[in-house]
């Protein structure tokens, strides 16, 4: 079992937000006060569905934990938790709990790229090799996933909008086959890290170690297909860290923490845990043979380590609590706690369809849906998921804010991003009489 392959049914292969059930409970919800109703009653009872998700995979020893966090507006949110931060283990998982979030990062870095194009430092259809001239005269792959020396010229300029939708015709090691895929692993153009351990299988490719080192590595390497012709799911989050860094003048990492976590209330999101925090992170497990055996302990995570570089695209580890601020900030249109964070044209923008008219969806993840700033938009909802079981989504229409955690790769063992999204539906309807 390639692990390697650690993000690629990101809120499953079916859709997150999808369909005529979250259309109508979104409207029905969105005539409640707020969910005033919930608040007044016990979590368990007022999600039912969601509750038996969350005991059904601790009882079965399927996951050592679960944690759904349920959030009406600017209300606090609700836990619905079981397990322990490992197998077998005595400390109960809460809302302060660490978790690997791996693909929920792309949001974050989406919507701090939203905030430099609302202040003018970025133009969302700006070219990017404005910004990065080594990704002028960019060649593509004659051929998807074919040879990596017939190439012809890029028909027209990577955008800032395509590298937040995935449109830009950049590759992913954990996508492509064949020489392309190599290529990306010899340049060390590798999109995040799983363990310290030497588990056969694995496949621990070493990224490269700097985030400039990373982008001008990328630009040497041909495309995969024409900039702006089909949504495909890639690097192209990680290389808008490097973006960001050269458009604020500062630092990726130290950008996402100065100007969206220290602002919104997050203090428990990291790119690298530090050592007092390990009493409260979270187990990481393959399933094996339907068994769960550690992959990533958290004593020895390789998420105690200095990461290569901060991964804009699957690096962050955070908490139910932090990550539910991040959402609340989303469906405050930028405010929190009556503090603004991000202004509300550039949430709005942010969480709409951004795909270029240009970009087909046909056999994708996203067919016949939208695509926002690093996250899937549709039915008024916006939300991603991550490789390790984790999946969120903010929804202006029903006012709501949910999100779920667990530690299990690969992420398609279990239907986790699919069942989550639907337990909150069947629910959402069960309120609503929908």
């Amino acid at each position: 079992m390639a692990y390697r392959d650690f993000d690629t049914s990101p809120l499953s292969r079916r859709s997150l937000l999808r369909g005529g059930a979250w259309m109508t409970a979104g409207a029905a919800m969105s005539g409640l006060p707020l969910g005033s109703a919930a608040m007044a009653q016990g979590a368990a009872a007022r999600w039912p569905s969601v509750s038996s998700m969350v005991n059904k995979y601790v009882a079965e020893g399927k996951v050592a934990n679960m944690a759904a966090a349920l959030g009406w507006g600017d209300k606090d949110p609700l836990l619905i938790a079981k397990g322990t931060l490992v197998l077998g283990g005595a400390t109960p998982v809460d809302m302060d709990s660490l978790y690997r979030i791996y693909s929920m990062t792309k949001p974050v870095t989406g919507m701090a790229t939203m905030m430099l194009i609302d202040e003018g430092k970025l133009g969302l259809d700006q070219p990017l090799a404005e910004v990065l001239p080594a990704f002028s005269n960019m060649k593509v792959q004659k051929t998807y996933d074919g040879s990596v020396t017939d190439l012809v010229p890029a028909e027209r300029p990577i955008t800032i909008r395509q590298l937040l939708t995935h449109t830009a015709g950049l590759g992913y090691s954990i996508i492509q086959k064949g020489p392309i895929r190599d290529l990306y692993v010899k340049y060390g153009v590798v999109p995040g890290q799983v363990t310290r351990l030497p588990i056969p299988g694995l496949g621990r490719e070493e990224a490269i170690r700097g985030l400039d080192k990373f982008a001008n590595n990328l630009a040497q390497l041909p495309l995969v297909l024409q900039p702006g012709t089909k949504w495909s799911y890639s690097v192209s989050l990680d290389l808008l860290g490097r973006v960001i860094e050269v458009a604020s003048g500062m630092s990726f990492d130290e950008y996402l923490r100065t100007q969206i976590f220290e602002p919104s209330g997050m203090n428990s999101t990291y790119f690298r845990v530090p050592k007092s925090e390990v009493g409260r992170f979270t187990t990481n497990y393959g399933i094996m043979g339907g068994m769960p055996l550690p992959l990533d302990p958290a004593p020895a995570s390789i998420y105690l380590d200095d990461p290569a570089f901060p991964f804009g695209g699957a690096g962050l580890v955070s908490s139910p609590r932090d990550y539910d601020r991040f959402l609340k900030m989303l469906l405050g249109y930028g405010t929190i706690d009556g503090k603004r964070v991000m202004s509300e044209a550039a949430v709005r923008m942010g969480t709409s369809n951004l795909l270029p008219e240009t970009a087909s969806t046909k056999g994708t993840w996203v067919e016949g849906q939208g695509f926002g700033a690093g996250g899937r938009v549709s039915n008024g909802a916006y939300g991603w998921g991550g490789a390790a079981g984790t999946v969120a989504f903010v929804s202006h229409e029903a006012n709501l804010r949910a999100s779920l955690y667990t530690q299990y790769m690969p992420s398609e063992a279990y239907p986790i991003h699919a069942g989550f999204p639907e337990a909150v539906m069947k629910d959402l309807a069960a309120m609503t009489g929908a």
